[in-house]
Order: structure tokens, then C-alpha cells, then sequence
């Protein structure tokens, strides 16, 4: 399982999320894409102002877990079901 999470620099609340996540599943790889950048044109159009917002998997596999705030219980269900923790 791998999250990916859409953030902005300087956002409290993108950094509140990934702290939030690394408590909820240590050890799980999170790939953290800033939304601001111009290589991600697509991703600043469609997510702008969702940000932060956590997906299982990639954005494209468009599995929303949670945006703004983190949803602990989401998370744990999602890895429970995908084998990552009992």
C-alpha cells in the first residue's frame, strides 16, 4: 500500500495531514506532491483547492481517502483491507 498526498508549501493543514498519517501508519511510503508545482498542471487544476488531500494509491486511481483533515479510522480501514496491518 502506498498514499499519495497532495499538498502546498507553507499549508498547516498539508502538514498537519502528513503528520497526522506518519502517526496512523509508521512505516507506510507516502509520496508527497506539491500541487503548486508547474509539472503538475493537472493536478493544480482538478485539486487546487482540495489541498490536502490523501489518496490510497495515486491520484489517477482516483481513491480519495480524505481531504483537509486526516480520517484515521479511513486509513486504518484501508490498510486493514489491503493486508498492511491485522
Amino acid at each position: 500500500m502506498r498514499f499519495t498526498l497532495l499538498s502546498r508549501a507553507y499549508c498547516h493543514l498539508c502538514d498537519e495531514m502528513r503528520d497526522a498519517l506518519a502517526a496512523v501508519a509508521p512505516g507506510t511510503p507516502v509520496d508527497v506532491i506539491d500541487v503548486d508545482a508547474a509539472a503538475h498542471a493537472a493536478l493544480e487544476a482538478a485539486w487546487g483547492d482540495a489541498v490536502p488531500v490523501l489518496f490510497a494509491g495515486s491520484p489517477s486511481a482516483a481513491n480519495e481517502l480524505c481531504r483537509y483533515r486526516l480520517d484515521p479510522a479511513r486509513v486504518s480501514a484501508t490498510l486493514a483491507s489491503s493486508g498492511e496491518i491485522r
